[in-house]
């Protein structure tokens, strides 16, 4: 009834590093501190694939904020625009943020559940950075960082996960719980601090220090297994209880996104979810889950304007309609079932 991938939508390793002697990116001494940290960076980066180098201060601030709903940078990188950047490898599945929340954060992101693959991509990198750079290291506290939730690995291992029968069953409230007696904390669709949008959650571990770079994706590879087990067991509940209903309201999903003249952003995100929904349940097929899944983020507000130009005469919520509707028309058609 579902493949894997409809669940467990991407992986991602992030690792937090600081040079040692240097002040935290909120009381750095003086810019040259940053341009230190960011040629040497940079320099290192160079021995590995190609890398495009983005100051944060060469970008509008809407330029930013499409990144940041594309999941490529944080706000934090955004709040301190002035001396950030960021390194981002040809296939865009490696980010380096310098002069972040910490001094540099590294993150590998990578299709479907599998956190060992981002992990080894990155830790190449990483080994480079830490042996080029002064890293600043405890015996007792391991990696020293700007939060404390950080310290020991310094390695938050997070799944993006689609989960629409968990919250259709009220289940989500259940998870977070079971997280957190776990060592884990479930975040919304930006992360730290933000709301589920779309049915899609991420689950990381809370902390790392104590623990391992391998016990730490160990431990949220099975907490996450046990989390697609009960979100496959809720999908099968579903599609046997309130089969007509679930598939008209995805169905009436696929006919307001290829037929609505207006379109906010919050109600995109909740139609996405609900033909997304439908194809794992056989109701509509999509022909390319990757370009479906972008969007996502595609059709958010700055994305949008970057894609048309701040939208000319016509109003954000009418150019979304008409590109979420072009797009749909060209992935999605209705199923067998």
């Amino acid at each position: 009834m579902e493949e894997f991938d409809n669940i467990a939508i991407s992986s991602r390793i992030r690792l937090a590093r600081n040079v040692d002697g240097l002040k935290f990116y909120t009381k750095l001494d003086s810019e040259i501190d940053a341009s230190y940290i960011t040629n040497a960076v940079i320099k290192t980066l160079e021995k590995f694939e190609v890398f495009s180098h983005i100051k944060l201060s060469d970008c509008s601030l809407n330029e930013c904020n499409a990144m940041f709903e594309s999941h490529l940078i944080s706000k934090e990188l955004i709040e301190n625009k002035d001396i950030s950047s960021l390194a981002i490898s040809e296939d865009q599945k490696i980010i380096v943020m310098i002069n972040e929340e910490d001094h540099i954060r590294e993150q590998c992101i990578e299709k479907g559940f599998n956190l060992y693959k981002p992990y080894r991509r990155l830790s190449k990198i990483d080994q480079e950075i830490c042996a080029s750079l002064p890293i600043a290291f405890d015996r007792d506290l391991g990696f020293i960082t700007a939060s404390p939730s950080n310290l020991g690995t310094a390695m938050r291992a997070s799944v993006m996960l689609f989960l629409p029968a968990l919250e259709r069953r009220g289940s989500i409230s259940l998870l977070q719980r079971l997280a957190v007696e776990n060592g884990l904390t479930v975040r919304g669709y930006y992360g730290e601090g933000s709301k589920a949008k779309g049915s899609l959650y991420q689950i990381s571990n809370q902390g790392s220090l104590g623990y391992s770079e391998d016990e730490i994706i160990d431990r949220v590879s099975q907490f996450i297994y046990d989390v697609i087990e009960k979100e496959k067991a809720a999908r099968e509940q579903i599609f046997s209880e309130e089969f007509d209903q679930i598939k008209d309201e995805c169905l009436r999903s696929y006919g307001i996104l290829t037929n609505c003249h207006c379109l906010e952003e919050d109600e995109m995100l909740s139609l996405l979810s609900s033909v997304k929904f439908g194809g794992a349940l056989g109701f509509l097929t999509i022909k390319d889950d990757e370009k479906f899944m972008k969007l996502f983020y595609e059709g958010a507000s700055s994305n949008l304007k970057e894609i048309f130009d701040f939208f000319e005469n016509k109003k954000e919520n009418i150019v979304r309609s008409e590109y979420i509707s072009k797009e749909i028309k060209n992935l999605v058609q209705r199923g067998n079932t």
